[in-house]
């Protein structure tokens, strides 16, 4: 059995300058608490396959909703989120309003996480 206690450090010693290091570069509270709350919003499935859809291409809540195999209503919900969360942006042409995903920062953390996943998996054989 794998020992449950190897976090723990039984040393009594202080890594001061790794310490000091640490606290100058840590973000303030409020900034790591929006990271948080923004990995949330990569935490539902839905939404992951609506980004995968506007990753290459901006679409209508109607092209979505027809892909996904889902409601313009459930879509609509789901694209609020990521609006709200600046994952994705939107313009109007006409009566038509595309969406797609909000800039190049997002497309970076969308494109990493699946190729984290991916290359676990090509680990694995």
């Amino acid at each position: 059995m794998e020992n449950e206690n190897y976090h723990i450090c039984n040393e009594k010693c202080m890594h001061n300058e790794i310490s000091e290091k640490i606290s100058e570069l840590m973000p303030d509270e409020d900034v790591l608490y929006e990271t948080a709350n923004l990995l949330k919003i990569f935490g539902d499935a839905t939404r992951i396959r609506i980004m995968f859809i506007l990753f290459s291409e901006e679409m209508c809540v109607c092209d979505i909703a027809k892909a996904l195999n889902m409601t313009q209503s459930a879509i609509s919900h789901q694209l609020s989120i990521l609006k709200q969360s600046r994952l994705v942006k939107n313009r109007r042409e006409g009566k038509t309003i595309f969406y797609s995903l909000a800039d190049a920062h997002v497309k970076g953390i969308f494109y990493q996480a699946i190729e984290h996943i991916l290359e676990k998996r090509v680990n694995k054989l």
